[in-house]
């Protein structure tokens, strides 16, 4: 039986609007009986590996999908994607000597936040598409009315994402003796991928060299992986909270990390209080617009008791102003009690369109707004202690520039993002070495 959690009527931004009450109860029933998709002790864990990136002895690599889909929720879309991560894990790894915490944008990243609640296209307007938990994407009145049986299908869709990822990071696809067959042929043919393939064979002769020495270690099998998304859409994420039978406490069994997103992070509403409630560990993003004092109040809502782990600041400036809008954010929790991981997203604040009309970003803006982030910490003597990327294992067409020199006229070739665009695999891998060169220069 399933303990029922009590929920305050309290204001909740980003909903949408169900049309049918009674099949949103219903859907939300059978969720709120169907099996965890993730379990406290992971999340327990979670929190301690991230405690040590709050104390600069790791780092958090963040990374997947914008908005997951259903029709890309195959073994080959979840293994490109889980490859790509894994590759940037071994860089960051490998190139800065420093441990990497790797948690997937995966398995529950079906909910998206929209700036307007309806769409307008040639005078037709419909709701927007809030992801593929809610609505569909294409632009017919059918596909944008919100359906809550999406909801189970999401959970569905992402119990079989975690499955396999599961098999793939402990089966032996992840061992280190991998990072070779990882690098598919439009990685191995670029100059990024000709410095992946250098570092793994240094990475191959240090594993000859121990193993010839009797050293055989099973973390170079396995690889720990977690699954993080927003928790936006509250009948789902309520509907997955669950009592611990081993501590009587509440944890999200949806994901190993949520995170509150811009739009919904305000004190008192009901995402903060969700958050608040459950022990998962915890993400905020962290805007131009915040002030240190609006974190601080925040910080002390969701955690009160001031757990290293628990919370993790990701700031998401823009490359034109995190040197100015981050630091007073930064000294302020500093100089608090509160021990929090710091990690950057350097796509949320990048977006921009052509003069087509199409969303894209620019990696010399993602790659600046890094640069600034551990400049700041640098300066004021804190940890960078992440990054967050939007990317998939796809050789897609989405972000302009890095080596692939890829331009606004190549845009059209292949941009399949459903919602906001994604770095490529190359310029993925390409983020990592940059990023393992800055750890080196701390």
């Amino acid at each position: 039986m399933v303990d029922v959690i009590e929920w305050p009527d309290l204001p909740a931004l980003q909903q949408p609007a169900w049309p049918d009450a009674a099949a949103l109860d219903a859907a939300v029933a059978e969720l709120s009986v169907l099996p965890p998709l993730v379990f406290a002790g992971e999340c327990d864990l979670l929190t301690e590996r991230l405690a040590a990136a709050a104390r600069g002895e790791a780092f958090v690599l963040m990374g997947g999908d914008c908005a997951e889909t259903f029709a890309a929720n195959t073994a080959d879309s979840i293994r490109a994607r889980l490859q790509t991560v894994l590759q940037m894990a071994v860089v960051l790894t490998y190139g800065a000597s420093t441990p990497v915490v790797k948690i997937g944008r995966m398995a529950g990243q079906y909910f998206k936040p929209r700036s307007k609640a309806t769409e307008t296209r040639d005078g037709v307007t419909l709701t927007s598409y809030y992801g593929d938990g809610v609505n569909a994407l294409p632009f017919t009145e059918a596909d944008r009315v919100p359906d809550p049986w999406r909801l189970v299908r999401a959970y569905h869709a992402s119990g079989a994402t975690l499955n396999l990822v599961r098999a793939f990071t402990q089966g032996g696809y992840a061992d280190l003796r991998q990072v070779h067959a990882w690098n598919q042929d439009f990685v191995r043919d670029s100059r990024v991928g000709e410095r992946y393939e250098r570092m793994a064979g240094e990475i191959e002769r240090a594993l000859s060299f121990m193993a010839a020495c009797g050293a055989d270690p099973e973390e170079f099998r396995r690889v720990e992986f977690y699954a993080g998304h927003e928790g936006l859409v509250l009948p789902y994420e309520r509907a997955l909270t669950r009592i611990d039978s081993r501590t009587g406490l509440p944890y999200s069994v949806s994901g190993h990390f949520l995170w509150i997103g811009e739009r919904t992070r305000q004190a008192g509403s009901a995402h903060v209080d969700l958050a608040a409630r459950i022990r998962n560990p915890i993400g905020v993003k962290v805007g131009p617009t915040a002030t240190s004092d609006e974190i601080l109040t925040l910080l002390e809502e969701l955690d009160p008791e001031c757990t290293p782990g628990r919370i993790t600041l990701i700031t998401r400036m823009g490359a034109g102003k995190i040197r100015e809008a981050l630091p007073p954010i930064v000294q302020k929790v500093n100089a608090s009690s509160h021990s929090v991981v710091w990690v950057c997203d350097p796509m949320h604040g990048n977006t921009r369109e052509t003069s087509h009309g199409v969303k894209t970003r620019l990696f010399d803006d993602v790659l600046d707004e890094v640069r600034g982030f551990f400049e700041v910490h640098r300066a004021i003597g804190t940890h960078p202690g992440g990054i967050h990327i939007e990317l998939t294992g796809d050789d897609v067409t989405e972000c302009v520039g890095g080596l692939s020199g890829l331009t606004e006229d190549g845009l059209h070739e292949r941009y399949e993002t459903a919602c906001d665009p994604r770095l490529n695999r190359v310029q993925a891998l390409e983020l990592a070495f940059l990023v393992a060169d800055m750890l080196l220069e701390r």
